[in-house]
This record gives structure tokens, sequence and C-alpha cells, in this order.
């Protein structure tokens, strides 16, 4: 019982993720331009932590405060960008 049982439970199981990963095509356009959003959030963080990088011209391990307030910046932008592309993917998988 158990052996003919066990295929035929894996095989429903199989077919049951498999139906729930299959996408429309406007789940998966929202969800790719989630994806440009947080993309994009972290381009722009990444830059502004290089120009607050440039910024310390010393090598003694010590930020100065400038440094520190564009990277706090930094912080705040790559955050709401992964809020928001967050948002996107929860209202696409309403669809």
């Amino acid at each position: 019982m158990i052996r003919t049982f066990l295929p035929a439970a894996l095989m429903v199981a199989a077919a049951s993720l498999g139906l729930a990963a299959c996408d429309s095509a406007t789940e998966n356009k929202a969800e790719e331009q989630a994806d440009a959003v947080r993309d994009a959030a972290d381009a722009t963080a990444d830059a502004m932590e290089d120009r607050a990088d440039a910024m310390d011209t010393r090598a003694d391990g010590v930020d100065t405060p400038a440094e520190n307030a564009v990277e706090a910046k930094a912080d705040a932008v790559r955050e709401s960008g992964e809020a928001k592309a967050d948002a996107m993917e929860n209202q696409a998988d309403k669809m």
C-alpha cells in the first residue's frame, strides 16, 4: 500500500508546486518592474556610498560626520526602494 501511495502523493505534490509556480504575464511584468525599482535604488545608494567614501581622505578608520550623513541617506534610499519593490511584488501576487 505504501509503495503505491508514496509515488502518487509525490506526483500530486509536484503537480501542485508546478501550478503554484505559474504566474501570469501581467504578474511577471509587474515583478520585473519591481526588480527594476530595487535595482535602481541599489545603484543610486551604491553611488552615494562611493561619494561618501571619497570624502574620507584619511585612512584612520574614522568616518567624518559628512560621510556618515551621506551613508545614512544612501541607506534610506536603499530601504525606500526595497519597500516600494516589496509593495509592488505583493500587489503583483494578488493578480
